[in-house]
Formats: C-alpha cells, sequence, structure tokens
C-alpha cells in the first residue's frame, strides 16, 4: 500500500458465489481485497452482494463504507448495518448476514498467528 490515498468505495474486490453449504437464499457473491497488514492485523476490504448467507466469524472490527444488511446473531441479537456502521465481531459466533444493498466494509483482523 502506497501513501497516496485510496478510495475504497471504488476498489475493485473481486468476488466469488458464496459456498452453496452457507447460502441460505439468494446468490450471494463475496470476496475480499487485503490492503495491508500493520502491527500483527489484517485491514482490507470485503463485499458481499445481496442475498443471505451464514458464516462463523473471527475476531474482527469493521465499518460500512456501502450498502445495507443485517446481522442476525444465533443468540437472536439483530444488527442492522448501513454506512457509517461500526461493528465487533467475535471469533466463534455464528451469524445469518442478510444482504439487502450490495454491503462493502473496511475490516481489520488479527494476522494468522498473532492472536
Amino acid at each position: 500500500m502506497s501513501d497516496a490515498p485510496l478510495d475504497l468505495t471504488a476498489l475493485e474486490v473481486p468476488t466469488e458465489p458464496v459456498e452453496a453449504s452457507r447460502t441460505v437464499a439468494g446468490a450471494p457473491r463475496d470476496g475480499a481485497a487485503e490492503l495491508t497488514v500493520f502491527e500483527g492485523c489484517e485491514i482490507g476490504v470485503w463485499e458481499m452482494t445481496p442475498g443471505t448467507a451464514t458464516d462463523v466469524e473471527v475476531d474482527e472490527v469493521f465499518v460500512v463504507l456501502a450498502g445495507a444488511a443485517t446481522i442476525t446473531f444465533d443468540d437472536g441479537t439483530v444488527v442492522d448495518l448501513k454506512p457509517g456502521s461500526f461493528c465487533h465481531l467475535r471469533a466463534g459466533q455464528r451469524t445469518r448476514w442478510h444482504v439487502t444493498a450490495t454491503l462493502r466494509k473496511m475490516y481489520v483482523v488479527a494476522a494468522e498467528g498473532t492472536a
């Protein structure tokens, strides 16, 4: 990553279909673009197109850059996401992501082997 500003809303993020075993509704695609590793943390941009999919989370914080979605946690907690939303996910949490407008977030996770 250079010192020049980077427009995270225009960054190309390659996506592929979400695994059939995780897809609940629609035909969502997701993918990520790693930006850098800083102080033992991976920083990147993740995107998911409309649809519903399940996931098992890693320890992560993120800020929504664009789109809209709802995360439903296995304990019943529901979080609505929109641009500017900040969220902390904990490792092992089971989630259901219902994306209504392509969701793009900048994330920070502990790099492998540092947690």
